[in-house]
């Protein structure tokens, strides 16, 4: 297609966009593209400002319309790269990019050609070229304007015109078996096309296939007959009388005596070794048929040059006409990328067209490449790509050609200009490792030490490349144990196979060299991360900058298949990864830098815990923190929702970053992340998680002599415990935690502790200890001052009541405590005191208010996520039931309580799994 020395096409044959230098150009807005639409369809005419309006905006024309129109021409004259490429001239606009600068006119002109031409071989040429223009159904994405749909019909009527009629030349030129495929596509396009019919059935005649011609031809008569009430056309008729006699007059014409072309086979040889990958081949086994282009991209050494070319012999008889391959050596320490000019000559000469007709003119041998495929079923593997801008002029453009491209790179903008399908690659699953493995070194070996193997696999973080050295190892050196070998691999400088091509750590370097230098500073802070992902604003506070500067970077790392997006908005890279930068942080980050931002990071998850954590229980306690750091943006979570959906996403970084705090030096941020997300450890039936933070915090604080940081951690210390039925270690944690808090004075800490004793001794059936206890917590609180303290302990005071039976105080104490902590608005304590209504009502008999309340408990207890709570409710609620004797509903709940339970791991599910089974007996007799 001509440009006419502007650079500048416009394409109308598919969605509508703009390429200059051959790079495609965004035109964003509907309206906008409307309007270039309507300019490109009058190129070098003027169209009127009234027609524009009238094109675009219709009968909704906003009295805005005409400054509208002005701002979406200067818009467009940007995209298009010249000032005068949209002219105003009286009474609108020109489009003044040139002859032949839109593909509409570029079809008009080859088909033009191909109707003068009287030789039948060039007809072909040039409506092979006009067919490859369309890029799918033209005008694609300008719906909405009554005249644009006009034109868009006119424009596919156009392609089928030039389909029949290139279908027609090649016919007489003796191609009717390449022909059949791509006319069997376009007649379940027309399926009532009688023109196409005709053409599928004389190629598959002279294709010596007799009865699929015939075959053709009832199934068009059926159809008619079915959908128009009609028969086919005399003409078509008499073809098929032709057809049945093996009349002459229809024999394929005798062809001139050429060499045939070559059949390009450059598939480089498959891995041998190939394993897995059954999702990913099966995607790719999807999009045969489909045309266009397919991007796999995946870290370094993740197998997509194995994957892609093991396809590509599995599918080669998909693709008579040839397979071509190239390496573009996008990530390659060796070499520069290579031109896709060079590639390019290396396609046509593989296709058979000689040296001395390829243009030296980059543009010219794209047209050529794409003019010599049209028509054909060729595969063709684009490995190794850099960019989208290397790949887009090696792309076939004929819809029965498929292209797969492979890169580290996601090649986004090939998804989105060329609608290439994605097919993202991952690590191998533990299965797949381990086949990989015993392919490499026999099911036997594999057999004999199966842990090893699993640790294997696990070392290399199921990478294939990693996979493949340390098989290769083990290969060669047949009288270690698998064990032996697992043993070596502490690090990157074990995955090393002798040369660049087969180092993990040189591999990898070949991705971060195409990293801008703030992306690779953040690669590297990333693996100070403890955690097994991190989110955006984490990601800021590591890096110091701000979560608007952070997001491009990811998406650069991620792109360059460096990191992952696992999950909306959380980022992760495998263990071999996180090695390597950690390498390299060793390397370019002084010991100070490290260390500041690892404490930005502390300060970040410690001050966005802590709001969490009030978010939940707004009045109940508080500890002091000291303020974060310069760089550290920290979460506010506003609400209960936010705040546990938080906590539920985080609280694996959380775990990993107390022993971090404590290693680090940070022991203030240990403890106190400790105590910051103790409620919810709770409150998730984490006990051990929670007992094992608390070991840290408690170690922490006393290292540096912290009395109030000790205090807490023995006090969480107690109810870790407690809940884990450690009644001994419980109290002597929570007499310890007392006595701290005299020390230092906090009365709080103190009425706290109190109310935790009284709880210990509930559990131990101690009911008037407990009580006590209560008392003396409530005491406290009120020299507090705190409310919702005072509400909790009322609460534990009417609980306990209840247990030694006198139930009318209960209802006294409980209903003072709902009464305080509605107030402050406590959900958790407004919950834990509607259960314990409850329990009274049920023991006074008033089975209908103990639903109600436990019920009121239930509601409550799901917003704030407490699951242990929720199932304790549910037994209770079980109990009212049955004491009602609505053994259904008594049934319904407890099974909700024992889903819950086993869901923790908790021992009382197997008390309520004996009640169901009881009850279930009784049901019986």
């Amino acid at each position: 297609m001509s440009t006419a020395g502007t650079g500048v096409r416009v394409r109308l044959l598919g969605p509508v966009e703009v390429v200059v230098a051959d790079a495609a150009q965004a035109v964003n807005g509907v309206r906008r593209k409307a309007v270039l639409a309507t300019l490109a369809l009058h190129v070098g005419r003027v169209v009127s400002v009234d027609r524009l309006l009238d094109v675009v905006w219709g009968e909704q024309l906003p009295a805005t319309a005409a400054n509208t129109l002005q701002r979406h021409v200067s818009y467009l004259r940007g995209v298009l790269g010249e000032p005068g490429s949209i002219v105003a001239r009286q009474p609108g606009y020109v489009l003044n990019t040139g002859p032949e600068s839109t593909d509409v006119q570029a079809a008009e002109h080859l088909l033009e050609l191909a109707r003068r031409s009287p030789d039948r071989s060039e007809q072909v040429t040039h409506l092979t070229a006009a067919v490859a223009l369309w890029r799918g159904p033209p005008l694609a994405d300008v719906a909405g304007s009554a005249w644009l749909e006009e034109q868009a019909e006119h424009l596919a009527r156009l392609r089928l015109e030039a389909e029949r009629a290139l279908a027609e030349a090649r016919l007489s030129v003796g191609e009717h078996a390449r022909l059949v495929p791509g006319l069997e596509r376009l007649v379940r396009q027309h399926p009532l096309d009688e023109h196409l019919h005709a053409q599928l059935m004389l190629a598959l005649y002279r294709d010596g296939r007799q009865g699929e011609a015939v075959a053709t031809y009832r199934r068009l008569r059926d159809a008619l007959r079915e959908n128009l009430g009609i028969d086919p056309s005399p003409r078509l008729r008499d073809l098929e009388c032709a057809i049945l006699r093996q009349d002459a007059a229809i024999a394929a014409p005798t062809p001139a005596v050429v060499a045939p072309p070559p059949v390009a086979a450059q598939l480089p040889p498959p891995v041998p070794t190939f394993t897995g990958r059954d999702a990913e081949l099966a995607a790719l086994d999807a999009l045969v048929d489909r045309g266009g282009a397919v991007v796999v991209s995946g870290t370094a050494g993740v197998g997509k040059t194995a994957l892609a070319v093991h396809w590509a012999h599995r599918a080669a008889e998909r693709f008579p006409d040839g397979q071509l391959y190239v390496n573009l050596r996008g990530f390659d320490p060796a070499a520069t990328p290579t031109d896709p000019a060079r590639a390019l000559h290396g396609f046509l000469e593989a296709l058979g067209v000689p040296v001395a007709r390829m243009p030296s003119d980059p543009d010219l041998m794209v047209s050529l490449y794409r003019t010599t495929v049209a028509g054909k079923r060729l595969l063709v593997v684009l490995d190794n790509a850099r960019d989208a801008e290397q790949v887009r002029p090696l792309l076939p453009g004929s819809p029965d050609c498929l292209a797969i491209v492979t890169s580290r790179d996601q090649l986004l903008p090939l998804v989105v200009t060329e609608s290439a399908q994605p097919v993202p690659l991952g690590l191998l699953s533990p299965g797949e490792a381990r086949d990989m493995l015993a392919r490499r070194l026999g099911a036997g070996q594999i057999a004999a030490e199966p842990g090893a193997a699993d640790d294997i696999a696990d070392r290399c973080a199921r990478l294939p490349i990693a996979l493949a050295i340390v098989a290769a190892r083990a290969a060669t050196n047949r009288h270690f144990s698998l064990a032996a070998v697992a043993g070596e691999l502490g690090d990157l400088d074990a995955f090393h196979g002798g040369d660049e091509a087969t180092d993990v750590r040189a591999v990898f370097s070949w991705s971060c060299r195409t990293l801008s230098p703030p992306a690779v500073r953040l690669f590297r802070l990333l693996s100070l991360h403890p955690g097994p992902d991190v989110s955006v604003p984490a990601v800021a506070s590591l890096a110091g900058i701000t979560p608007q500067a952070s997001g491009p970077l990811l998406t650069e790392l991620t792109r360059a298949n460096l990191l992952t997006e696992h999950t909306y908005g959380r980022y992760a890279f495998h263990d071999l990864l996180r090695a390597y930068a950690a390498s390299l942080a060793d390397d370019a980050e002084p010991p100070a830098d490290r260390q500041a931002a690892i404490h930005r990071l502390l300060d970040h998850c410690l001050h966005t815990a802590h709001a969490a954590d009030l978010a939940l229980h707004p009045h109940f306690s508080d500890i002091s923190l000291p303020p974060p750091r310069a760089g550290v943006t920290p979460e506010r979570p506003r609400n209960k929702l936010t705040a546990t959906a938080w906590l539920g996403a985080e609280v694996p970084v959380l775990l990993a970053a107390v022993p971090l705090a404590a290693r680090a030096g940070f022991e203030g941020h240990a403890w106190r992340l400790a105590w910051a997300m103790a409620g919810f450890l709770h409150r998730q039936g984490h006990w051990q998680d929670w007992l094992g933070t608390q070991r840290i915090a408690l170690a922490a604080a006393s290292r540096i002599g912290d009395q109030t940081g000790q205090g807490h951690a023995h006090r969480s210390l107690g109810l870790a415990c407690s809940r884990l039925r450690r009644y001994d270690e419980a109290d002597d944690h929570l007499r310890r935690a007392f006595d701290l808090f005299t020390e230092v004075g906090d009365d709080a800490g103190r009425a706290h502790t109190c109310l935790n004793l009284g709880q210990l001794a509930e559990r131990q059936g101690q009911h008037h200890h407990a009580l006590d206890h209560s008392r003396r917590a409530l005491t406290l609180f009120r020299r507090a001052g705190n409310e919702a303290g005072q509400g909790y302990t009322l609460n534990a005071v009417g609980w306990q009541e209840g247990l030694l039976g006198n139930y009318d105080r209960a209802l006294e104490s409980c209903g003072e405590a709902l009464r305080k902590l509605q107030e402050v608005d406590d959900v958790q304590g407004q919950a834990d005191t509607w259960d314990s209504l409850g329990h009274a009502h049920h023991q006074l008999g008033d089975d209908r208010r103990a639903i109600a309340c436990y019920r009121h408990a239930l509601d409550l207890f799901t917003q704030v996520n407490d699951r242990y709570a929720e199932a304790s409710t549910y037994v209770n609620l079980g109990g009212s039931h049955r004491a009602l004797a609505d053994l259904g509903a008594t049934r319904v709940a407890w099974r909700r309580a024992l889903s819950i339970l086993d869901e923790l791991g908790d021992a009382d599910a197997d008390a309520i799994r004996a009640d169901l089974a009881q009850l279930d007996a009784s049901r019986l007799h």
